[in-house]
């Protein structure tokens, strides 16, 4: 278990993680979620003492890490994949770990074989690929056998079957009753990996709860509604208070009711519906509603374009230009 108390980390005159209080509970894969500099990896940095709070205490199984006789059995961490001597194998790197905890070679030959690292094992990490170097960190993580589990973008440079591996290995885990903390920017992954969800911006706790709650907050009441009637349909459902906008030619959506009011409503003034749809939202909308205020890096996607418009004078988005053809343009 992992229990964040008022948890504050200050750079300076630069606050990266505000006053932040969660519990990550065994038995159960936990998502860690934020953009950017939300203050994810201070937060993970500090629950292993890599860095020291500022304010606040967080406890990994009841203790400080640092207090913790062997902290590899306790936790196992992936933060920085790359942190690893370049010169040494990847057996190597394991061995040197484990011997700092009195873990035999049985151990790690167990977790090479675990995470399949069997056919480079004996090749410098140097030489690793981004996914290998990814398995090669959670080879270490695991070393230990720990209870608790934190990794850092656990899928980053993997292959659709290694992220896969990773899915069904950190559920594993969770199955097991231990715990399991994991980042990553890859909504898709997390939704049908997390059960709960800790949601950060600007380093500030912004949700805390099981996925489905997240995705239902953000759920509205919105019905996708297509009828060749849709004008007088509008009408009619406007009357009834609901909020309804017109996104394309005979295309509803409708706010504010549910589809068998709407249904109801449309067989009583005998209006035919062609579709009757709810939206359903993901956690990628779910996420995207929670910190849209809480991004601190923004891109303006036409920037660039606009300055080749500005440098090409053929360029069709430069002030006087003419667009090309559908001809000129597609080759």
């Amino acid at each position: 278990m992992i229990q964040a108390q008022g948890l504050t980390k200050r750079y300076g005159a630069k606050t990266a993680v505000d006053d932040m209080t969660f519990t990550v509970q065994p038995g159960r894969v936990t998502g860690f979620l934020g953009p950017n500099g939300a203050g994810k990896s201070t937060t993970m940095r500090m629950v292993v003492g890599l860095d020291r709070p500022t304010a606040g205490t967080v406890l990994v199984n009841g203790r400080r890490y640092a207090e913790h006789r062997a902290p590899l059995q306790e936790v196992g961490a992936l933060l920085d994949a790359k942190a690893v001597h370049t010169g040494r194998t990847a057996q190597n790197h394991l061995l040197a770990m484990a011997a700092t905890h009195g873990i035999g070679r049985r151990r790690v030959d167990e977790v090479i074989e675990m995470t399949g690292l069997g056919p480079v094992a004996r090749k410098r990490v140097g030489g690793f690929s981004l996914g290998m170097g990814q398995r090669l960190g959670i080879a270490s993580a695991m070393l230990g056998d720990p209870a608790t589990l934190i990794l850092d973008e656990p899928v980053n440079g993997l292959d659709p079957e290694g992220v896969l591996w990773v899915r069904n290995l950190v559920k594993h885990l969770a199955g097991q009753g231990r715990t399991v903390f994991l980042s990553s920017h890859l909504m898709s992954e997390m939704a049908v990996t997390a059960d709960h969800v800790v949601v950060v911006g600007r380093g500030r706790l912004l949700a805390d709860a099981p996925v489905q709650e997240i995705v239902g907050r953000a759920a509205g009441t919105t019905v996708r509604v297509r009828s060749p009637q849709a004008g007088p349909l509008e009408e009619l459902l406007r009357r009834q208070g609901l909020a309804v906008t017109s996104t394309e030619r005979g295309l509803l959506e409708v706010t504010g009711g549910s589809a068998p009011a709407i249904g109801d409503a449309a067989a009583a003034a005998g209006i035919a519906l062609h579709e009757l749809t709810p939206v359903h939202v993901s956690l990628e909308d779910a996420y995207l509603q929670l910190t849209a205020d809480d991004v601190e890096y923004h891109a303006d996607p036409g920037a660039a374009g606009a300055r080749r418009a500005a440098a090409d004078p053929d360029s069709p988005t430069r002030p006087g230009a003419t667009a090309p053809t559908t001809e000129s343009a597609l080759r």
